[in-house]
């Protein structure tokens, strides 16, 4: 029975050890609400986060722009000329200068003279005639230009010259060509250089006429 009394004192003192310490538990938990609630209320609670966390810097960076193109400077406006005027018409005499004696003189001497046509050979009674003595009536072949003969030029010229009293020859002419300007000096030049001649005569007495040669250019001879 003694030792059942000593356990229940135990028990007892156990008990209310307990219950103390519960007691004071639940008044610390009393005071820090109690110390919460003056923090937010005082406002210390949003220093203290701020001095903890510490400013926030916001800083705006702008976005880079494309750089554009640099575009050709425009063209010059080029100036409108002003509207044609036309000048008026002014009549206007102008008088020719004199001729002076120099300008007459230049004039002159500028001027080609201008060759006398031959003399007219009086009509003869009885007309100039080929030398019977002499070989060079007929035209030679010879005589045949070798650049006709080569291009085959023919053709019929007759040529007039013009006998003197002495039986020479003065002039001479082409009174028909052939077509082909050599044939027609190769005959002239041939008479009036190897023609013999007896003059024409009038009343008797010799004169100075014309004679008339034909000259036929065949290459078939």
């Amino acid at each position: 029975m003694g030792v059942v009394a000593e356990d229940n004192r135990f028990m007892t003192y156990k008990t209310r050890k307990s219950f103390s310490q519960q007691f004071g538990g639940l008044g610390f938990v009393i005071v820090l609400h109690i110390v919460a609630i003056y923090f937010v209320a005082s406002g210390l609670a949003h220093k203290a986060v701020e001095s903890i966390a510490g400013p926030i810097e916001t800083k705006v960076i702008e976005e880079a722009k494309p750089k554009q193109e640099e575009l050709p400077p425009p063209p010059p406006k080029l100036q409108t000329p002003p509207p044609y005027v036309p000048p008026p018409d002014l009549d206007v005499a102008i008088e020719a200068a004199p001729t002076t004696a120099s300008h007459a003189i230049a004039a002159v001497s500028t001027t080609k003279p201008v060759a006398a046509p031959p003399p007219s050979a009086p009509v003869a009674d009885v007309a100039p005639r080929f030398d019977a003595k002499s070989r060079a009536n007929a035209f030679p072949e010879s005589e045949y230009p070798d650049q006709s003969r080569r291009l085959g030029e023919e053709g019929e010229v007759i040529i007039s010259v013009l006998v003197q009293a002495d039986g020479k020859i003065g002039d001479g002419k082409i009174e028909k060509s052939s077509g082909f300007e050599r044939l027609d000096k190769a005959a002239l030049d041939y008479y009036m250089r190897r023609g013999k001649f007896l003059p024409g005569t009038k009343d008797g007495q010799p004169i100075a006429a014309w004679k008339s040669i034909k000259v036929t250019f065949n290459l078939k001879k």
